[in-house]
């Protein structure tokens, strides 16, 4: 059975890719500051390695920690989180680079052994919350995961001004699966049956949703475009757009970096979505 989205593949390119640059940087580099607000090039790094050592404890040795606080709400479970992430970081600090590019390269090939292993269509160990699930499956945790690496990885390379995985191999895919966050985005937006968005990322790709069955739902294959089918195109700055929606800058940042034509108002929700827990 075919994948919605198949990423696996990509992880050994990606997971290459963000060793062979780490091993580049020099310790000055190590210390810049990066767009993730208060972490620095290493602390991104080690944040990568916390998310390795999770799915390995996780998913090889049938090890997890239940939160030492109440979760009652989206909020309270992002606020966990950072928490966690926050309480790595402070830890590794006293790692050098070199010891965390070391157990990155041990832990890429581990995870992704894992994820190899896994039916892809079974129940997922964390569903995929922002696009609205509370059951996953597989492979759409995977892709999250995916997108998790990718991210993390750009963020350093932003620093640099490196492009390198801003590529149509590895950036379309990673958009692809942000865009699964749109229709829980316009989720509680009414419109009538057959009304359809178009979002395009310059240089990356085009994607779509349409109002179906009462509901919004992405439409990777639209019917040829015809004058007046699309209410509203929203084009979005390909070099800001994972920004924007991994909720690192805001839409009233990006003004001239955006354009929309047709209902303004639907066009502008998309400016809305944030594809990642925050």
């Amino acid at each position: 059975m075919k994948l919605p989205i198949d990423v696996l593949p990509l992880f050994p390119v990606l997971n290459e890719k963000l060793v062979s640059f780490l091993k580049q940087l020099s310790s000055v580099d190590w210390q810049k500051q990066t767009i993730a607000r208060k972490w620095v090039i290493k602390d991104v790094a080690a944040h990568l390695l916390d998310g390795n050592y999770r799915r390995i404890a996780l998913h090889r040795d049938d090890w997890s920690v239940p939160p030492d606080i109440a979760i009652n709400s989206y909020g309270d479970l992002v606020n966990y989180l950072n928490s966690l992430n926050a309480d790595w970081v402070k830890a590794t600090k006293r790692l050098s680079p070199a010891i965390l590019i070391e157990l990155l390269e041990l832990t890429n090939e581990t995870v992704y052994e894992i994820f190899s292993g896994l039916d892809p269509f079974a129940t997922s160990a964390y569903p995929v919350s922002w696009a609205g699930e509370t059951v996953s499956h597989n492979w759409f945790d995977i892709a999250r995961e995916y997108t998790e690496r990718w991210l993390h990885q750009q963020q350093i390379r932003d620093v640099i001004g490196d492009k390198t995985i801003m590529s149509t191999e590895l950036y379309h895919p990673f958009l692809d699966i942000f865009m699964q966050a749109w229709p829980f985005t316009l989720a509680s937006i009414d419109a009538k049956e057959g009304t359809m968005l178009s979002v395009v990322i310059t240089g990356a790709g085009e994607w779509f949703v349409k109002m179906e069955n009462g509901k919004w739902q992405l439409n990777g294959q639209p019917e040829k475009r015809k004058a007046g089918i699309v209410t509203a195109e929203t084009v979005i700055d390909g070099g800001i757009a994972w920004k924007l929606f991994s909720k690192s800058i805001r839409k009233e940042e990006i003004k001239e970096s955006v354009t929309i034509e047709g209902d303004h108002f639907l066009g502008e929700k998309i400016l809305d979505m944030v594809s990642v827990m925050a």
